[in-house]
Order: C-alpha cells, then sequence, then structure tokens
C-alpha cells in the first residue's frame, strides 16, 4: 500500500504521487485521473470507464451504419 499526502496547491488541494504510482498507472504530469464511486469506495483510474462503453455503442453504430454516414458525410 502506499501512502498519499494531501497538500495545498494554491487556493486548492492537491495529492503528491509517488513515481511508482504514476508508473503502475501510465499516466504522468499533466494527465487526467477519474476518481469513480464505488460500493468499496473510490477508484482512481486514467480513463472514465463510463466514457469507454458509450465508445464501444459508437463503435458498434458506426460498424453497423457504416454505408449510411459514408453518404451523409459527402
Amino acid at each position: 500500500m502506499l501512502t498519499l499526502k494531501l497538500t495545498t496547491i494554491g487556493k486548492s488541494a492537491g495529492l503528491i504521487f509517488p513515481k511508482e504510482a504514476l508508473s503502475r498507472l501510465k499516466v504522468q504530469k499533466g494527465d487526467t485521473l477519474f476518481l469513480t464511486e464505488t460500493k468499496e469506495g473510490y477508484l482512481l483510474t486514467p480513463f472514465n470507464p463510463e466514457f469507454e462503453v458509450q465508445m464501444r455503442h459508437a463503435e458498434e453504430v458506426m460498424s453497423r451504419y457504416r454505408n449510411t454516414l459514408k453518404e451523409l458525410a459527402k
């Protein structure tokens, strides 16, 4: 388990992540992380799971209606 320190950044609060945590999350300074509330607590991820589901649905629609979308794009 890693310990994070909550600190003041300007008029806001921020967390300081150890380099090993950033490496395991595959993120770097400036990247966006998503905090999702779950039954067990909070989940911090480098992607938005809801957005990923929406994109999967969008890809299915685009695949199904590829020819229609191609015609509409003209």
